[in-house]
Formats: structure tokens, C-alpha cells, sequence
């Protein structure tokens, strides 16, 4: 056997299986075989945010990623965990990696709390573990704005989308910069833009995360307004045995920013867990 991997443009790559669960959520299996790797996206909750960089990357590594849409009107981890828990079920898949950004990533990991036979381990990026001065006083923000009754045009929902999300870095890059502010102003036209949408309130779970006993990775970016880096070292600190990668000149976004050094840091922790069981249940 030679050990050859389907790369990015190989038919084997493409392929692509998609399908709802009997809740409606819409998911895509990449791929035509390996082991599953469940990622799971932040506030927006469109799965095809992985697609462009994570994806191709884990099927030519032989993986075979499962992504899911979970809608805007996901506003918390508990719930979203919820759709982790169906999603998984459906597919019966096996324990295997979950890799969550932001609220995505306090999904997983109310998951490693409550159903932690679901994985075998986690990348957690842009997360964190208890409110902060800034993250309450965006959330207020949000709230007074939702209650105004009004909505901001599109191209100053796409501005603060493009300032909340990007690294100093990419803002400095003006042909980069206005590929971005693009992509915003498309995703504040059709709906799917996460700026100034409310979320739930951010309960502190630091000293809860010591009951977790699996194997995880922690990654924050250095410029995240968001989700500031120092909150993802304490979910590392306060997880037995998690370990922690900041990644420079990566903002919110950095796994897009930043998408090769993301990267490398997901398949080199995706290459410290044991292979799945040989007779657990396979994605279909």
C-alpha cells in the first residue's frame, strides 16, 4: 500500500453526501471514507465555513469531516450541543474529534461535560470559559440594539463584522481588506451575518472543566476582540492535560486568517488521538 492520500482537487476530495436529520439540520459528509472529524461553527452556524480551508485539508489527510448547518437562531452552547448530540446519533457515528470554533467550541465542550462518549477528543478555537468586562458589555450592546426594533444598513453591519473579526494585520492588507469587507457585505444582504446578533449569556464553567478527562487543544488568536486569547489559556489551565497554541496576527477568524498555521495545529493534534475502535459504528 502506498499510503497516498486524495488531495484537494481529486474526485475523492469532491465527493460530498448530504442529508437532514429528522430535526431538519442539514449536514454534508466529506469525502468517501476514513474516520470522522465533527466540526462545528460559531454564531451564523453555516457549515460551509470550513469548507475552503479545513476541509480539503482533512480529507487529504484521511479523514472524512462531517459539517452542519445550525442556523442563526442558535443562540447557545446548551442548545447547540443539543444538535451536536442529534447529528451524531443520526449518523451513528463514533466517538471521534470535535472541532469547534467559539460558540461552537462551548458546545463541544459542554458536550465533554455532559455526553463525553460522543468524542475522542477536541480542538477548541476562540473559546472561553467565563463572561468578561468586554464580552458584557458587547452582549448589552447587542441587546439595546435588538430591543431598538431597528437594523443597521448592510455596509455598517458588514464594517463591524469586518473590525470585530480580522486581525490588525489583514485590516493594514487594503486589496485583502476589501476582499473581506465583500464576503461581509454578502453575508449582511442574505441574513447571515453574525454581527450585532445577541447571544445567550456566557455562564463560568472554569472550575466545571476540571470533570473533563479527554484529550484536548485549545487555540487562541492573538488579535481576537471577541473571544480574547488570555480566556482560552484559562480553559486550557483548568482542563487536565489540555494544551494551549496562540496563534499571531489572527483575529476572531484566525482559522481563515491564518488558515495553514490553523492547520497544522489541527492535524498534528488530530495525529496525538487513538484511532477510532475497529467495531465502532462508521458514518454511512
Amino acid at each position: 500500500m502506498s499510503g497516498h492520500r486524495p488531495g484537494p482537487g481529486s474526485p475523492e476530495c469532491s465527493a460530498r453526501t448530504t442529508g437532514r436529520t429528522p430535526a431538519g439540520t442539514a449536514y454534508t459528509l466529506h469525502g468517501t471514507d476514513g474516520p470522522p472529524v465533527v466540526l462545528v461553527a460559531g454564531a451564523g452556524g453555516g457549515g460551509r465555513i470550513w469548507e475552503h480551508h479545513q476541509v480539503p485539508a482533512l480529507t487529504a489527510s484521511g479523514r472524512r469531516p462531517v459539517t452542519f448547518d445550525h442556523g442563526p437562531a442558535t443562540t447557545g452552547p446548551h442548545e447547540l450541543a443539543f444538535v451536536i448530540r442529534e447529528l451524531m446519533e443520526q449518523l451513528a457515528l463514533p466517538a471521534c474529534p470535535l472541532i469547534g470554533h467559539s460558540l461552537g467550541a462551548l458546545a463541544v465542550q459542554e458536550l465533554l461535560l455532559t455526553a463525553p462518549h460522543l468524542a475522542s477528543g477536541a480542538l477548541l478555537a476562540a473559546t472561553r470559559g467565563r463572561p468578561d468586562v468586554v464580552g458584557e458589555a458587547l452582549a448589552r450592546a447587542e441587546a439595546a440594539y435588538l430591543a431598538a426594533g431597528v437594523r443597521p444598513p448592510p455596509e455598517y453591519e458588514a464594517f463591524v463584522g469586518l473590525v470585530h473579526n480580522l486581525s490588525p494585520r489583514t485590516l493594514a492588507d487594503e486589496e485583502a481588506t476589501a476582499q473581506w469587507l465583500d464576503l461581509f457585505e454578502i453575508a449582511a444582504l442574505t441574513g447571515g451575518s453574525a454581527a450585532l446578533r445577541p447571544g445567550a449569556p456566557v455562564r463560568d464553567r472554569l472550575a466545571d472543566y476540571g470533570r473533563i478527562g479527554l484529550p484536548v487543544h485549545i487555540v487562541g488568536f492573538a488579535d481576537d476582540v471577541l473571544a480574547p486569547a488570555p480566556l482560552g489559556r484559562e480553559v486550557a489551565r483548568a482542563i487536565p492535560g489540555a494544551h494551549y497554541t496562540e496563534l499571531p496576527d489572527a483575529g476572531h477568524l484566525g482559522f481563515l486568517e491564518r488558515p495553514e498555521a490553523f492547520n497544522a495545529v489541527l492535524l498534528d493534534f488530530l495525529a496525538t488521538l487513538p484511532p477510532n475502535h475497529p467495531g465502532a459504528p462508521r458514518v454511512p
